[in-house]
């Protein structure tokens, strides 16, 4: 349809015509709400965190651990200049010594998931892979947040999130305390 719609238009004149191939699945992909009577059920969307630190290629592993540490994460997404996850820091990457580039010890491509997959499928994987943490990116590779399968479990099995991301006027929002105003 969309290419045939682009077409129609370009026809009728108008000039800065796109195409936009990705459509639908592009936009369920980044979490956006959709329409319909089926109840998707919990989406990845549902547990994803973005609070998770991040560093840039050229920053300095001791930089990076510390401010990790001071926000009590084990691991920091590595992310370029577009946002678009690159890499992974955690567990003998610290050990690395402190002046050493970010890049030369993370661990390149990690395994991501979209925010719309469903969160019992992945539940269930994380738990039989013994997988901590993933990644959440939309389909371009932008990170998202990550994933916990402590919080995804919890929500799987109808608990109530502990936080919850709140939107706000003038900020980008925030995580709080579930039932908190």
């Amino acid at each position: 349809m969309s290419p045939r719609a682009a077409c129609r238009l370009e026809k009728l004149g108008f000039g800065l015509v796109y195409d936009y191939t990705l459509g639908i699945a592009d936009w369920a992909a980044a979490g956006l709400a959709l329409e319909g009577t089926e109840d998707p059920g919990l989406r990845v969307a549902d547990a994803t965190r973005p609070d998770i630190p991040t560093a840039a290629p050229d920053e300095l592993v001791g930089d990076v651990h510390e401010r990790a540490t001071a926000q009590d994460w084990k691991e920091v997404f590595v992310v370029d200049c577009d946002g678009m996850l690159i890499g992974r820091l955690r567990g003998e990457a610290w050990s690395a010594e402190p002046n050493t580039p970010v890049d030369q010890v993370m661990e390149p491509g990690p395994t991501t998931v979209r925010p719309d997959s469903g969160l019992h499928s992945l539940v269930k994987r994380m738990n039989k892979r013994g997988t901590h943490l993933v990644a959440v990116t939309d389909p371009q590779g932008a990170l998202i947040g990550a994933l916990l399968r402590e919080d995804a479990t919890r929500l799987a099995a109808g608990e109530e999130p502990e936080q919850v991301w709140r939107g706000c006027d003038g900020c980008p929002g925030r995580w709080v305390p579930a039932g908190a105003s």
